[in-house]
């Protein structure tokens, strides 16, 4: 079998970052989706975030992206990677890194300053309602704009390869 693309990208050296993934094309049409890679704490290096962090992060999230004017009908997806290193989010088109930058800092800072009830959080809206903790997701998209989102560089823009 062949390795997938995101085999291919150096664990043991990626950082925090905004990368893209992959892009792909529809063959009937040439649409092309771009999947990036919100890379919030160092692979094998780091503590990575709790469930119930993720599950808040990816509600707020999904939330925030379907309802932003200029990119909702740009998202196709927004949701956690299963080694809790991180998100993914696809949106139609064909773009880098540095584009979507603005968007994903307005995402965070969303996330960090939310007050109240985490949209869909509620029994008969979520299939795990109880594992949503909403001061550990501001604590990490704090620490994600802090540390990363903030004056973001090439660096951390571009995948490094095995």
């Amino acid at each position: 079998m062949e390795k997938i693309a995101s085999f291919t990208v150096d664990h043991l050296r990626l950082e925090p970052g905004i990368y893209v993934s992959r892009k792909d094309a529809d063959p009937a049409t040439g649409a092309v989706a771009t999947t990036f890679d919100l890379r919030m704490t160092a692979p094998n290096r780091e503590p990575v975030m709790d469930t119930a962090a993720v599950h808040a992060i990816e509600h707020l999230g999904a939330t925030y992206l379907r309802n932003f004017d200029e990119w909702k009908d740009r998202i196709l997806y927004f949701g956690p990677m299963g080694c809790r290193t991180g998100f993914y989010l696809i949106v139609w088109g064909d773009y880098d890194a540095a584009q979507v930058v603005e968007l994903v800092r307005g995402l965070f800072q969303f996330i960090a300053g939310f007050v109240g009830e985490i949209p869909g959080a509620r029994p008969q809206e979520c299939g795990n309602y109880h594992d949503s903790d909403l001061a550990q997701a501001q604590w990490w998209a704090r620490r994600y704009l802090d540390q990363t989102l903030t004056g973001i560089d090439e660096a951390h823009l571009t995948y490094p390869q095995c």
